[in-house]
């Protein structure tokens, strides 16, 4: 389970990035934006690195201004992983995605019991597990997986909601060969709408740990966060 991409790049985190606000929804502390009046809600399911992430703050008030009710829970409980405290796969085991998913049920429940209709959800790396989870049992609308870890054939083949996949060249938690072979199962299900998409000259956490200095980087974040919009004007109405 360890392997370093997943601790490349780690963020800085800061509690007070973004113009929203972070308040509790079904029982987790989460970072919240957009209109609150709204029909229509995003969740964003972070990294290994959590809900303070600026970048993942500064996508998730992006995808407010295109009239969204944005949510970033805090499903790491104010534990995200530091690089170098502790082996990769001791703190992956204290920070299940089985238990996001879990908590990510609250917090859609919480959701729908203030008027929102349709959801969509998309994760990052450790988060693409929990919406694949999301993905398969009728909770979501439309579902994105960023560069996804630990995700793997079986789970999409249970896919129920529309998915697309934006996976990296460079990769070594879902490999190219892996994401040809999840768009070979997505486009065996008809009745699954579907989108993958490997962005070249990239690796694994790209789209959310990319360095703001990095004009390459930065315009390959944009265009995967456009076809993570793009998904969701389709389907999260």
């Amino acid at each position: 389970m360890s392997g370093p991409q997943c601790c490349e790049n780690p963020p800085t985190l800061n509690p007070s990035a973004g113009v929203g606000s972070v308040v509790e929804l079904g029982g987790l502390k989460s970072y919240v934006t957009g209109a609150a009046n709204s029909n229509h809600a995003i969740l964003l399911v972070s990294d290994i690195f959590g809900y303070e992430s600026p970048n993942l703050r500064k996508i998730a008030d992006k995808v407010a201004a295109s009239g969204y009710y944005v949510v970033v829970p805090d499903f790491l409980y104010g534990d995200p992983y530091v690089p170098d405290s502790k082996p990769l796969g001791d703190w992956i085991q204290g920070h299940g995605t089985d238990k996001g998913f879990e908590d990510a049920k609250s917090v859609i429940a919480a959701l729908k019991s203030k008027g929102i209709s349709s959801i969509g959800a998309a994760g990052y790396c450790w988060g693409a597990k929990v919406v694949v989870q999301l993905a398969q049992s009728g909770y979501i609308q439309a579902a994105v997986l960023l560069h996804p870890s630990f995700v793997n054939v079986d789970d999409i083949k249970e896919v129920k909601a529309p998915t697309a996949i934006l996976g990296a060249e460079i990769d070594k938690m879902s490999p190219p060969e892996l994401v040809k072979q999840f768009e070979e199962i997505l486009s065996s299900k008809p009745e699954v709408e579907s989108f993958v998409k490997i962005f070249p000259g990239v690796a694994h956490g790209w789209s959310v740990r990319y360095s703001v200095e990095d004009g390459k980087a930065v315009q390959s974040a944009e265009e995967a966060y456009q076809d993570m919009l793009n998904w969701f004007t389709k389907f999260v109405k």
